[in-house]
């Protein structure tokens, strides 16, 4: 298979990723949410707080991307969230950028620095790369994660149980729902990615119904085994549709706090899209 060819902004020389044009409503999403919380994120920085307020990625892409048949060129999460945390109440103390690629993180990071900001960039397959990223944390603070894989198989399940294990890890998940839509009879083969993505879901989902209940049977039982970590899915799931009304992926929201859940449940119904069942 020929290698993808890399492209690069011609304004700072670096290279960017592709993606699609809703790719902005997910972003749209994670500044208002980022800008909601900064009064929050307060409480533990000095001089209020002893802490820090961390944002991290572990598919963090280079910073910023190419939407797909255009010229147009957008600032990536990474961005998004510095930007965001810089022109709310309070800026987040230190991001981790982490990325399969070096080029891409070590990209992002870069960006960071041009805007007056500072990241550590890391590298490497998630499920390795959040140890290093976990490390270098302060229990006590207050952090948010942005998980923004490409597929279900990048998203082991053990990766949402590392960083619950943090008291404050509040999460903002992207789960494909186009990509389970394709690939369910795939996916539910024992060893495969099924049972990376929601460990245990044979034990307690009925694969004899149709592909929609079996669908929204998977994710209840992902649901319930974060809820089992002693954190909670936000009510407001928004379902995110392409140009043809295809539906693409959901963004779940998970905090332990009430509070974070009723912020994201204020800024995330862009258009009173729909939601996840």
């Amino acid at each position: 298979m020929a290698k993808k060819e890399m492209k690069f902004d011609a304004d700072d020389g670096l290279i960017v990723g592709e993606v699609g044009p809703w790719a902005t409503e997910k972003h749209e999403r994670l500044r208002k949410y980022i800008q909601a919380a900064g009064p929050t994120r307060a409480k533990y920085v000095p001089p209020r707080g002893w802490a820090t307020a961390s944002y991290i990625e572990l598919y963090s892409g280079a910073g910023r991307s190419l939407i797909a048949g255009t010229n147009r060129i957008i600032d990536g999460s990474a961005l998004v969230a510095f930007r965001a945390g810089a022109s709310s109440a309070m800026p987040f103390t230190d991001l981790h950028l982490s990325d399969l690629e070096r080029v891409n993180s070590d990209a992002a990071a870069q960006r960071v620095k041009a805007l007056g900001g500072a990241a550590q960039s890391y590298h490497g397959p998630a499920d390795r790369a959040v140890d290093n990223v976990l490390r270098s944390l302060n229990p006590n603070g207050l952090h948010l994660a942005f998980l923004d894989p490409f597929s279900l198989g990048q998203l082991p399940f053990s990766i949402i149980e590392k960083m619950l294990k943090f008291r404050r890890m509040d999460m903002i998940i992207h789960v494909s729902l186009q990509d389970l839509q394709r690939n369910l009879d795939e996916y539910s083969r024992v060893g495969g990615t099924l049972d990376i993505f929601a460990p245990g879901w044979r034990d307690a989902v009925d694969v004899r119904q149709s592909m929609s209940a079996l669908r929204a049977a998977l994710i209840e039982y992902w649901l319930k085994s974060i809820r089992s970590l002693g954190t909670h899915p936000a009510t407001g799931i928004p379902l995110i549709v392409g140009s043809k009304n295809q539906r693409l992926y959901w963004l779940v929201f998970l905090s332990s706090n009430p509070l974070g859940q009723k912020l994201w449940n204020d800024v995330q119904n862009l258009n009173r899209q729909g939601s996840l069942f």
